[in-house]
């Protein structure tokens, strides 16, 4: 189940000598104290992977007819709350709430929609979608159509159907050929055939894409990003720059986002949770590498001087260590 979730740049792995039933009873200790013993917790739940955070999760239903994520909420406050919760959350369970959340009140966050959709793969998404009609007793799709307009819902909705290919071979023809078909869409005509954009950049592999980029820049004159900026508007354009940029370099682009949400007045605790959270098994220690290669300073030292108390010691101990 975990194989899909879990790469090889992450900053988390398997405890050793790992024991649901000690782990569960430690928790519950820590929970049932007088006055919460957050240091355990924080302890335990950050130096396991997901797959032993679920078994514990089990183990402690099993062993006091209670759900850990009800009694983390019922103990904790605040973003460090939403912080151990996810963390306890089963990765595709933990997207679709985040989707959820995301076109949920008063008006949407695309930015979340977009990061989502753009870095899950086909095999991700096809959970996700699973586990949101679980949850919602609605398809995934019927949400985001209700939600979304025009081009954009058209590109979500064929993203959320996780049809991407997935096959690392790159086929050069292909490339030639979607290339021209880029260019004949966009700039080399009066308007702009946003279909073929979508079909395009939404279905082809992320090697295949970075070959075409290429390609296209052969045949145009200028980076594609380029051509995007000036041929399209709004969330559309914003979709279709993350998967530019996905395809070129998946962390890089994660590193900016996390740059944007630690940045400026205020803290965007709702990105920096998910991505540190559902990187943190996948690539998390190139997405630091990035970090520190375009801002000159670490992920780690970002996060110290703009976030405190218990909360920033959980996301320090899944950041791993300063760059």
């Amino acid at each position: 189940m975990a194989s899909i979730w879990v790469g090889h740049r992450g900053t988390m792995q398997d405890y050793p000598g790992f024991s649901p039933s000690v782990d569960a009873e430690a928790i519950r200790k820590a929970i049932r104290g007088i006055g919460t013993d957050e240091e355990t917790l924080i302890s335990i739940l950050t130096e396991r992977t997901n797959a032993q955070r679920q078994l514990i999760v089990q183990a402690y239903q099993a062993a006091y007819g209670k759900e850990l994520k009800d009694d983390l909420k019922g103990d904790l406050s605040g973003h460090f709350k939403e912080l151990m919760v996810a963390l306890v959350t089963p990765p595709a369970m933990f997207d679709a709430k985040q989707l959820k959340k995301s076109m949920k009140g008063v008006g949407t966050s695309e930015h979340a929609l977009i990061e989502i959709l753009t870095t899950r793969t086909s095999r991700q998404m096809k959970e996700i979608s699973q586990a949101y009609y679980t949850v919602y007793k609605k398809s995934l799709g019927d949400d985001i159509s209700s939600e979304t307009s025009g081009d954009f819902r058209k590109a979500l909705l064929t993203l959320a159907d996780g049809r991407r290919d997935e096959s690392l071979r790159v086929d050069e023809q292909l490339a030639k050929k979607d290339a021209q078909i880029l260019y004949n869409a966009g700039e080399n005509r009066w308007g702009t055939d946003e279909d073929k954009f979508t079909e395009i950049l939404c279905l082809r592999s992320f090697p295949q894409l970075k070959l075409t980029f290429d390609e296209y820049r052969n045949i145009s004159q200028k980076d594609i990003e380029d051509s995007i900026k000036g041929e399209l508007s709004g969330h559309f354009e914003d979709l279709l720059l993350a998967i530019v940029r996905c395809a070129r370099s998946m962390p890089a682009f994660l590193a900016e986002r996390l740059h944007q949400a630690l940045k400026g007045v205020g803290t965007d605790e709702f990105t920096l949770n998910r991505i540190m959270v559902s990187r943190s098994e996948i690539d998390l220690l190139d997405i630091r590498a990035e970090f520190k290669k375009h801002y000159g300073y670490s992920l780690y030292s970002a996060i110290k001087s703009d976030t405190s108390g218990n909360y920033e010691t959980t996301l320090l101990k899944i950041c791993g260590r300063d760059d």
